[in-house]
């Protein structure tokens, strides 16, 4: 099966969309409350994002893989040269400042991020589904689906236990002072983890509204020990992959999509008063719920785009998704570049936010949010005038 499955792109391409918004406010001090992260546990829209972004790139792993030998070498070093590269581009984007020698030093770098975590999230989630075929081929599609759905589960699972379960089945304090105590900012176990093998010079700088900069925190939302869940949930989108590759009709494609969602959606409630839902620290129960909605959403998409063929709204999503990682990446690029680039004391970018819609709604929430949906226009432009010149890159 070759042809190309395009929701499969406008669900990539609403995701990038959303990216771009959420990454892209004339000023950080005046943001929509639903287009920032939840603080520490709870969900907004933003955080919606990556996991989204992970989740389809499980199911592209199986849309891109199906037919690629499992004992090739070539189809090995290509997943190993994806992986390479997107952490390179990762590491370039954290690096990169416009004074000589135009990089930091790597006392300064962090180690961790957006791109690294799609880099080592897609190698896993690759060479375990390379395995799964192995699998299906060897011992059957249910020896093989039990295997993935084994691993997904003992991933969770694991994870929980490490980070708050082994206290929890001890039953010596109630579970909301457990997370309290073990889940919080300093002191859970994936912050000292990544604390004590990077350094915390190599790990995330957030922003701080009442100094007006960004400062070293003592945690980071895309470090090592969480991107063991994040793996989880592109092992999830698999499932999405699969069931587009060998379930036929637009309609029961669409209500697996919905029952799937709907029971991983029920078991990541059900799972959040024992294990929260929280972004930055990639909780179990967040996967799973986050994954119920993506397969929600992907169902809708699917419906509307394919089943009753409604379709002109699509393109520039479609533009967008064929086209995400270089999007992605130049975003982050020329937004940092916005930042560094100083006219008379002032950033760039202060310059045309202020003088753009700041200057026309004033200083609040509105402009803020308009200068967002500005900069997503412009790369939706880009990518549409790729996609009419056939330029796709890819890493």
């Amino acid at each position: 099966m070759n042809k190309r499955i395009v929701p499969v792109d406008i669900f990539r391409g609403l995701t990038i969309a959303l990216m771009i918004i959420v990454n892209n406010p004339g000023t950080w001090s005046h943001i929509y409350r639903p287009l920032d992260h939840a603080e520490w546990f709870g969900v907004t829209p933003t955080d919606w994002v990556f996991p989204f972004f992970l989740f389809i790139v499980g199911t592209s792993i199986v849309l891109a893989y199906h037919n690629r030998p499992t004992d090739n070498w070539k189809t090995y070093r290509r997943i190993i040269s994806r992986t390479i590269k997107l952490i390179l581009l990762g590491w370039f984007l954290a690096a990169y400042k416009l004074k000589s020698p135009f990089l930091k030093d790597w006392d300064q770098l962090r180690i961790p991020g957006v791109l690294f975590r799609i880099g080592v999230v897609f190698f896993f989630a690759a060479l375990i589904y390379l395995f799964f075929k192995w699998l299906w081929k060897k011992s059957g599609i249910k020896t093989a689906l039990a295997f993935l759905l084994v691993l997904i589960v003992v991933d969770l699972g694991f994870y929980w236990y490490a980070m708050i379960g082994k206290y929890e089945l001890q039953g010596t304090a109630p579970v909301e002072q457990l997370i309290r105590e073990k889940l919080n900012k300093t002191d859970n176990l994936a912050s000292q983890i990544d604390r004590k093998i990077l350094g915390i010079n190599h790990m995330w700088r957030h922003w701080d509204s009442e100094a007006g900069k960004r400062v070293q925190g003592d945690y980071d939302p895309e470090g090592l020990f969480s991107t063991i869940p994040a793996i989880a949930t592109a092992l999830l989108g698999m499932l999405l992959g699969l069931l587009l590759l060998y379930v036929p009709g637009d309609g029961r494609r669409v209500f697996y999509s919905l029952i799937l969602g709907g029971i991983l959606i029920g078991l990541g409630f059900l799972w959040e008063p024992w294990f929260p839902f929280g972004k930055k620290l990639w909780t179990s129960s967040y996967v799973l719920y986050m994954a119920g909605l993506a397969f929600v959403i992907y169902a809708v998409v699917h419906f509307v785009y394919n089943f009753i063929s409604w379709r002109a709204w699509a393109f520039p999503f479609i533009a967008l998704g064929m086209n995400a990682i270089a999007v992605f990446f130049l975003n982050g690029f020329i937004a940092k570049t916005f930042y560094m680039l100083k006219i008379q004391g002032k950033a760039l970018h202060y310059w045309l936010y202020h003088y753009t819609w700041a200057h026309w709604l004033g200083n609040n929430e509105l402009a803020s949010f308009m200068y967002a949906l500005s900069v997503l226009v412009f790369y939706i432009l880009l990518a549409i005038y790729l996609y009419r010149r056939k330029i796709f890159f890819k890493v």
